[in-house]
């Protein structure tokens, strides 16, 4: 057995079934499902412990830190009230469907009260950080997207959750070209740095 695939067994059936029977409680007992995105910082909420430097690597080398968290799994996403946005894309020039929880929404479940004065930090798997505050991703009308035109997002291309807004309709942007209207959008996203500012 490689060392990978160990650590990842061993990190999986250390931390996922403590996380989805908070995050997931519906779910059969065994049957826990792989966190998707971590809120951590100044959350009032929390399903799970510190990083573990073992079970937690991608985060350890993005020098993520905390002692608290809460994750989330896809179907504690899915049960988040969805929005539906059209934005042109910047990758063919097309507009697409996209579906998910308003970010406000996903941190409320989070326990970070909307209106809060906090500044967001927002990971994406390849290590891209984007710093943007709650009143902005909430102006923004920033989702939190799980599907892209009916279908789930893979991990891989822009999922499996991309932190985006509808650019065409969001007025410091929608007079920009394509190119520029998505910079504070990471996809690939996995992890929220919550900090009071």
């Amino acid at each position: 057995m490689n060392k990978r695939h160990f650590v990842t067994t061993i990190g999986l059936a250390g931390v996922l079934p403590a996380t989805s029977a908070i995050a997931a409680p519906n779910a059969k007992a065994g049957a826990a499902q792989p966190t998707l995105l971590t809120v951590s910082g100044a959350v009032g909420k929390t399903n799970r412990g510190a990083l573990d430097p073992v079970i937690d690597q991608m985060m350890g080398k993005h020098k993520i830190q905390f002692s608290k968290a809460f994750a989330f799994d896809a179907a504690a996403l899915q049960r988040l009230p969805a929005v539906t946005i059209k934005p042109t894309l910047e990758y063919d020039n097309k507009v697409h469907t996209l579906e998910g929880p308003l970010l406000a929404t996903v941190l409320e479940a989070a326990g970070v009260a909307r209106g809060s004065n906090v500044q967001l930090g927002l990971r994406a798997v390849d290590g891209y950080n984007v710093a943007i505050s709650l009143a902005d991703a909430a102006q923004y009308r920033m989702i939190v997207a799980t599907r892209l035109d009916g279908q789930p997002m893979a991990l891989g291309g822009l999922g499996p959750q991309w932190a985006v807004y509808d650019a065409d309709n969001v007025a410091p942007f929608k007079d920009k070209p394509v190119q520029e209207r998505f910079a504070l959008c990471p996809w690939g996203l996995y992890h929220i740095d919550v900090k009071v500012a």
